[in-house]
């Protein structure tokens, strides 16, 4: 055997033993990140014309580089949306790499993509929208919103010439997440923000409605309600906006990136009765479906309105799409033509662990945050800013100021403890900074959670 060959066993050996290590620890070393020029002081220059060499490479990665990364995994991670991918899945996105396979068309993947279509099919089921309904697995929640939008859009272009020429306009509110604004930017329509962070209602939605003029009327494609808030873990009245969307004839996206999961959980799931009259869905299953980054996920009940809009063109595309290749192409119902089969290592760990193990952890993080509140209530230096809901808990800390939580969220961070941020909500007319956690991880506990009180203080 060549050195070469060599080196290459030796070196897969190594990455195969760390990634073992990485998988069974449940309790990673809380990482922090470090300015650029500290870091390079560190490792130097790693991309050299001769090459630093495989060991030398990775040990960097392992003894450095790896500790300026936050896991997402640990389970004190309660800041943003934390994730926790199952052993399963990571093992199984091992694999996914390691079998370098085409997701874009059935010609190439057809193996991958009917695992991802059994799991698919098992996420449109938690939905309950009718037969036909199908969806497509993305990048992530931005790019599933946006190819969600780019559908309706040219679904409400098709429906009226005179619309062609026309600007879009669409309708969500403040407490939306980010990706909605952002996404409107990148296809050039108009966002009418609700001044409402709580629970949009129906009734909120059709007075907004009813005060638009003609022309903005004329313009309105599309309302985006949230299914989980990323914030405070809000539901929207999906029902009351589903009956204000018929009614307007306009296209109804709930973006249930986050809390898509706890369709899952029987004890939350009839907070999102009317998510089934939707026209798509965005879940992300690497939020709290235990998937690694970086999978989403968007559902259409009408799949075809989404390949009119997605499907490319192309000559050497054609033989994708004769009759000998024959089957479900993802590449033609959302944004993105070359993809991972990203939806691979949720279909393992579903076939692995079965559905019910799923809904047995979403139903502990939903749990967390109960006994979370609970705790805040019994404990005199901090309060409840609303209910928990879902797996988030918002509460305020007594007499601290937005430097006082800053300060806290970086002396635990740094101390390798806990990484816990504050947000703000809407208080009035003023926004509150507070403190927030977010449980996804079935491996937090309740010592976890009093510990991180206790360093309040």
């Amino acid at each position: 055997m060549h050195n070469l060959d060599i080196d290459l066993v030796e070196m897969t050996m190594d990455v195969m033993k760390y990634s073992i290590n990485r998988i069974t620890n449940r309790n990673p070393v809380l990482g922090a990140p470090k300015k650029e020029e500290e870091l390079r002081k560190i490792v130097g220059e790693t991309i050299t014309p001769e090459g630093i060499g495989g060991e030398n490479a990775f040990q960097l990665f392992k003894d450095v580089l790896s500790r300026a990364i936050v896991p997402i995994d640990h389970p004190r991670h309660l800041a943003f949306v934390p994730a926790s991918p199952t052993k399963a899945a990571v093992m199984f996105d091992l694999v996914t790499s390691a079998s370098s396979i085409h997701g874009a068309y059935w010609m190439e993947g057809a193996g991958g993509i009917f695992c991802e279509n059994e799991a698919m099919k098992w996420l449109v089921e938690l939905t309950q929208m009718p037969e036909g309904a199908f969806g497509v697995f993305t990048s992530g929640g931005t790019a599933a919103n946006l190819s969600a939008m780019v559908t309706a859009r040219e679904h409400w272009r098709s429906k009226d010439e005179s619309n062609q020429g026309e600007k879009g306009l669409m309708i969500t509110s403040i407490g939306a997440h980010s990706s909605i604004k952002a996404m409107a930017k990148v296809i050039d329509v108009d966002v009418l923000l609700i001044n409402s962070e709580d629970r949009l209602t129906g009734e909120e939605l059709q007075n907004t409605i009813d005060g638009l003029d003609p022309h903005q009327r004329k313009r309105l494609f599309a309302v985006v309600a949230t299914g989980g808030t990323t914030n405070a873990g809000i539901v929207d009245d999906l029902d009351g906006i589903a009956s204000s969307c018929n009614k307007e004839e306009v296209w109804f996206h709930v973006d249930a990136a986050y809390g898509g999961g706890a369709l899952a959980a029987d004890s939350v799931r009839h907070m999102f009765n009317g998510i089934e009259r939707s026209d798509s869905v965005t879940i992300d299953p690497h939020k709290w479906l235990f998937s690694p980054y970086d999978c989403g996920a968007v559902i259409y009940r009408n799949p075809e309105l989404a390949r009119n809009a997605h499907a490319q063109e192309g000559s050497y595309l054609d033989i994708f799409k004769d009759e000998g290749a024959r089957g479900f192409n993802p590449s033609e119902y959302q944004i993105q033509l070359t993809r991972r089969v990203r939806g691979l290592p949720l279909w393992f760990s579903l076939a692995m662990h079965g559905t019910d193990r799923y809904k047995e952890a979403i139903e502990r993080g939903i749990e967390l945050a109960l006994i979370a509140g609970k705790m805040i209530e019994e404990n005199p230096l901090v309060e409840l800013v609303r209910e928990p809901s879902l797996s988030c808990v918002l509460f305020r800390r007594k007499g601290w100021t937005p430097e006082d939580y800053k300060n806290w969220t970086y002396k635990n961070h740094k101390a390798g403890f806990a990484l816990v941020t504050p947000t703000k909500w809407k208080k009035g007319d003023e926004f509150e900074t507070v403190a927030r956690f977010c449980f996804i991880n079935p491996d937090t506990t309740t010592k976890d959670i009093q510990e991180i009180l206790d360093t309040m203080e």
